[in-house]
């Protein structure tokens, strides 16, 4: 039975570090650290998100998969721009990218909008990579095993939703027709997805069609998604007319680091949109899930104007060191738990 850690003590220094270079990065934006439960009642509404349940005094819990209610309940109790860094946990998420339980960095800032956070954005990875750089004792250390990625201000790219998928598979995602969208897809996969839902191609194609080229030399943002996907987000128009979500993903060699929202401050909308949800979770036999009446009432009472980003700090540390498995960066993978 293997017992030692699955990252190398080198690496763990090197994670220790990071952590370390956030929290400064933070406290010089005058941004304060918060903590706030993993234990909830409630569950996120997610379609394609199971949270992990657990039992306490004879009822059912979750851990949650994101800080997110907890967190702009702060906001709305006044707390101004807050960041966290915990650990979050996700059901059937395991593999070369995945772990069950992983490490999430998530902040609000009072008065951004997703511009302006993407911006803030580009600005820690480029402070992180400076940081890693600088500390040559740790990164002679690590390049034994991994190669330095560089990130820097003029590899960060900007693409939106449309621009993206016009590149990679000359389509246009918003006036595309479903057959068209399959048509493409089968050109690409043999994947067998019995669906007429245009989102869910759209996924697919994103998946397989798009997301492999993102951030081959630095890193990628893919803006204004299709409104169909705003979740939590607020929605807009882009240049062109199209109504889109006001979100925003990060991605590096081809893997998803952050996904950002302008945020939703309406909770009458934002109970439609939990209950579409629940709807369609129904419909796909996923799991029931009470929806986060204390988020609501908080959204109710009034939510400050903001912007928010959740990003992945296991796969953050992967991608500036050019790591290829969520494990060399984990104490202890589920594989070793």
């Amino acid at each position: 039975m293997s017992w030692q850690s699955s990252a190398s003590i080198n690496m763990l220094k090197q994670r220790a570090r990071l952590l370390q270079d956030i929290r400064t990065f933070f406290q010089q934006r005058n941004v304060w650290e918060v903590e706030t439960p993993i234990l909830s009642r409630f569950a996120g509404t997610d379609v394609h998100l199971d949270p992990l349940e657990v039992g306490f005094s004879g009822s059912k819990h979750y851990l949650h998969t994101s800080p997110e209610f907890a967190m702009k309940r702060l906001l709305a109790t006044g707390s101004g721009s807050i960041f966290q860094i915990c650990k979050v946990f996700r059901d059937d998420e395991l593999g070369r990218q995945h772990n069950p339980e992983f490490t999430m960095l998530e902040w609000y800032r009072v008065g951004f909008d997703e511009r302006q956070l993407m911006d803030e954005v580009s600005a820690l990875l480029v402070y992180l990579q400076d940081r890693i750089a600088a500390n040559s004792e740790l990164s002679e250390a690590v390049s034994e095993e991994t190669s330095l990625d560089g990130i820097c201000a003029e590899n960060i790219e900007r693409l939106s939703y449309r621009d993206a998928f016009m590149r990679y598979l000359q389509l246009d995602p918003f006036h595309v027709s479903v057959s068209d969208l399959k048509e493409a897809a089968y050109k690409i996969t043999d994947i067998d997805l019995d669906s007429d839902n245009r989102d869910d191609w759209l996924h697919l194609l994103l998946a397989l069609g798009v997301e492999p080229k993102l951030g081959m030399s630095g890193a990628t943002f893919i803006y204004d998604y299709p409104a169909s996907q705003a979740a939590l987000a607020q929605k807009g128009e882009d240049e062109g007319g199209n109504v889109v979500a006001k979100r925003f993903e990060l991605y590096v060699k081809g893997v998803e680091l952050a996904n950002g929202y302008l945020e939703l401050t309406d909770a009458e909308e934002q109970r439609l949109r939990f209950e579409q949800d629940l709807c369609e979770r129904q419909a796909l036999k996923r799991k029931e899930l009470p929806m986060d009446e204390k988020f609501l009432s908080a959204l109710d009472a009034g939510m400050p104007a903001c912007a928010g980003v959740a990003l992945g700090i296991d796969r953050l540390l992967m991608a500036l060191l050019g790591t290829r498995d969520i494990k060399s960066v984990l104490s202890f993978s589920y594989d070793k738990v």
